[in-house]
Formats: C-alpha cells, sequence, structure tokens
C-alpha cells in the first residue's frame, strides 16, 4: 500500500492546543482554521491559508471578537464546529477551552484562578469574507460552551447544542433571536456516571427541503427539530440501535454511544450519509421514510484486517464530502504492525482520547459508483505520524487539509497540515 505525505505548517500560535472540527474551505479558495488554546489568559485564535501562495494568515482572537477582551473571565479557548457559509458570510461558534477536574471528569469550571470571572459562555459569530468584519450574534445560556452546531441556510436559522448539559440551542438570524429549546439526552456530560450521564452529538444534519434538523443521542435515538414547533421530537419507529456499530451503555463516558459522530446532507439523493465513529460503519438515513441503511464499513484497510475499532475511542470527526458533491473523504485510523504484532491500546478509556498510537488513513468513498478507496497511511516527510486528527477539509485544489500534532521547536503542537493526493 503507498503512504502519503503530510506537509506541516506552524502558523505563530506557540499554545496551539487539539481542534475538533473548526476547519472549512471556503469559496474564495481559503481555508479557514481554529487553534485551540488550553490557557486560562490567551484565548483561541482564527486563521486562514491561501493555497496560491501558501502561506498562513492571523485572522482574529476568539476572546476579543466575542467582546470579552477586558472582560477577565475565562477565555474563548475553542471553536469546536465547522465554518458554515451562507451569503458571503461564515458563521461558527466558540467553546470553552479548559476544564476542571471534578470527582476525576473533566466538567465545566466552577471556579477560575486568579481572580478570574467564570466562563461566559459560547457565542455564535459571523464573519464577513469581503469586508473582514466579525458580528458577535448571541450568547448561549447558563454560561456553557457551544459544541456542536449546524445552519438551515434557506432559512438563515443556526442550530447547537452546548457542553456541558446538552440545552438545543436555535437562533434566528434575520430576526436577531436566540431561544433555549431544552436539553437533549438526560443531564448531558455534566450527569453522573451511571445515572445521568450521556455523551453529547457532534454533529447534527438539516433537511433542506422542509428545515427540520437532527441530531442522535447516545442511547441511539434520532430527535428533530422545526422552528415552527416549541419542543424536540423523537423520531419513531427508527433508531441508531444496531448490531454492527457494537453494543454500549450510554450512561458511561468514553465512548460516543450509539450516537453518530459526523453527518451531512446529500442533496442529489435527498438523503444524509452519516458515519458511526467506533465501528466505522457509514450509513443512510432517510428522514422521510423513515429509513436507516447501512452502506459500507470506511475503517481503512488494516483496520477492516484485523476487525478492531479505530483507537480514537470516539471515533474520528474527519468525514466530508468533497467539492465534486459525489466523493467522501474521510481521515481515519489504522492499527501499526511491528514484527507482525498489532500495536494494542488501552482496553478501555473514560473520555474522548484516543486507547493508543495508530496510523492515520485517508479514505475515499465515491457514492455513485459506490467506490471504496484506501489512499494508504499518512506520515510527516520525516516518517512521523500525524495524531489526534479531528477535522478536515477538501480544497478546490483537490488537497486534504486537516488539524494535528507535529513537533515544533521541541514542543508537541497541533496547527494546520496539508495533505495533496
Amino acid at each position: 500500500m503507498n503512504s502519503l505525505t503530510a506537509k506541516a505548517y506552524f502558523s505563530g500560535f506557540e499554545l496551539a492546543h487539539d481542534t475538533y472540527n473548526a476547519i472549512t474551505a471556503a469559496s474564495n479558495g481559503k481555508i479557514y482554521y481554529v487553534l485551540c488554546s488550553e490557557s486560562y489568559e490567551v484565548g483561541g485564535q482564527m486563521y486562514a491559508y491561501d493555497p496560491a501562495t501558501d502561506q498562513t494568515q492571523w485572522i482574529a482572537d476568539l476572546t476579543e471578537i466575542c467582546g470579552e477582551k477586558n472582560a477577565n473571565a475565562i477565555p474563548q479557548g475553542k471553536s469546536h464546529v465547522r465554518f458554515y457559509e451562507n451569503n458571503g458570510k461564515l458563521y461558527f461558534a466558540t467553546h470553552i477551552g479548559v476544564y476542571e477536574m471534578i470527582e476525576g471528569m473533566e466538567r465545566l469550571p466552577t471556579t477560575a484562578p486568579n481572580g478570574k470571572n467564570l466562563y461566559p459562555g459560547g457565542h455564535f459569530l459571523s464573519y464577513d469574507l469581503a469586508t473582514g468584519v466579525f458580528e458577535d450574534l448571541a450568547i448561549a445560556p447558563e454560561g456553557e460552551g457551544i459544541l456542536t452546531m449546524t445552519i438551515d441556510r434557506e432559512r438563515g436559522h443556526l442550530y447547537g447544542i452546548t457542553w456541558p448539559l446538552g440545552y438545543f440551542i436555535h437562533y434566528d438570524i434575520s430576526a436577531k433571536a436566540l431561544k433555549k429549546v431544552g436539553l437533549v439526552s438526560a443531564k448531558g456530560e455534566a450527569g453522573i456516571p451511571g445515572n445521568d450521564y450521556r455523551v453529547l452529538c457532534r454533529s447534527m444534519v438539516v433537511d433542506p427541503r422542509d428545515g427540520a434538523v437532527y441530531f442522535s443521542t447516545s442511547e441511539g435515538d434520532i430527535f428533530t427539530y422545526h422552528p415552527d414547533n416549541e419542543a424536540l421530537r423523537k423520531v419513531e419507529d427508527i433508531d441508531l440501535r444496531i448490531d454492527y456499530f457494537g453494543k454500549y451503555d450510554p450512561t458511561h463516558p468514553g465512548s460516543m454511544g450509539y450516537n453518530w459522530r459526523k453527518i451531512f446532507w446529500h442533496a442529489p439523493e435527498q438523503v444524509a450519509y452519516g458515519i458511526h465513529g467506533n465501528s466505522g460503519y457509514l450509513f443512510r438515513f432517510d428522514p422521510k421514510t423513515p429509513k436507516i441503511e447501512i452502506v459500507e464499513r470506511l475503517t481503512s484497510e488494516p483496520s477492516r484486517k484485523s476487525g478492531m475499532f479505530d483507537q480514537f475511542s470516539y471515533g474520528y470527526l474527519g468525514f466530508q464530502l468533497g467539492p465534486d458533491g459525489e466523493t467522501i473523504h474521510y481521515l481515519t485510523g489504522g492499527p501499526i504492525y511491528i514484527d507482525g504484532k498489532r500495536l494494542k491500546g488501552a482496553d478501555q478509556i473514560a473520555k474522548g482520547a484516543a486507547k493508543g498510537l495508530e496510523n492515520l488513513h485517508l479514505i475515499t468513498f465515491h457514492i455513485p459508483t459506490q467506490t471504496y478507496k484506501d489512499h494508504g497511511p499518512i506520515f510527516y516527510a520525516d516518517g512521523n505520524r500525524p495524531t489526534y486528527v479531528n477535522s478536515i477539509a477538501i480544497g478546490a485544489d483537490g488537497a486534504v487539509y486537516t488539524l494535528a500534532r507535529f513537533d515544533h521547536n521541541g514542543n508537541e503542537i497541533q496547527d494546520l497540515v496539508k495533505i495533496a493526493l
């Protein structure tokens, strides 16, 4: 099997830490991304990469564009969502980058160091591609971060799920109104393991035909919301409790349970395509029937042969339709073999993290012809592996972009990586 070479870029942010989702190719050809921060002093930073010049450019500090530069509060350390382009603007959201260990779990801080104020809450934001102007649209309720987001472009609505409690929130762009709809799944990731703990859905999808938005729960149920209604509604006669996905206890941390990991709308078929993170199964979701149909297992060839789940306990978020509208691109894991033996990781883990080291593979799946291809493992020029990869963007140039860990001047950071096919 051939391998691919990844080119790493240092954007200038020494504190850059793991980023989830927050990279997108815009219509102007540039790649926009956020580098996250675990600092109580410095928030996450937004950048753009221009393939034409092969240069990165600093755009903004997340805390500053949220109007909190002088708030003396825990900063806006992350964006955990993709950028969604609509009418010349990129829409996105912010999230907290630091946690407080309470009873052995990463929780929303209840105390802050150095006399700081607590986290104010995540923001919905927009960025005008032509003028470079940011607009602070709304702030999440109860000091929660915004973990999950999608957009209804046709009707001008933003939807989010907050962290850690898991409120479903709805923002009407034209009315400039935010609505807190309700909790999506027990007490979310603020709950007590074995009781009301539920890992929260990281990806939602809008059916553009009627404006209904869909998300999953760790129990395997699918819920929907429509702006004309006041409440969340469970989709009846369908669920994600599929044998091929595995068996899970949704009350305990360490996996995404029966949640889909990532999902997108595919207009030609009027269905959604999603991936179940732990098992790597690609499926079609038809909300009208409703129906779930398994399509293919998109894990790497070595994973398919070994029959083992990926080492990242939640599965990977680097799952996206390419610019041709036909080819799914998926950055996933592959086992490492040393002297013919598979390198094993931990049997169990109590949060979303890597159980052990594995290779990064690029998988493509061409929907019309149902063609699967493993393009092989990905390495830096020095032979090291990109790790903690949970984002993807496919540029107009055909290159795959992501954010991955690598060594910079003796320190491990996470920054932009380009993979040319």
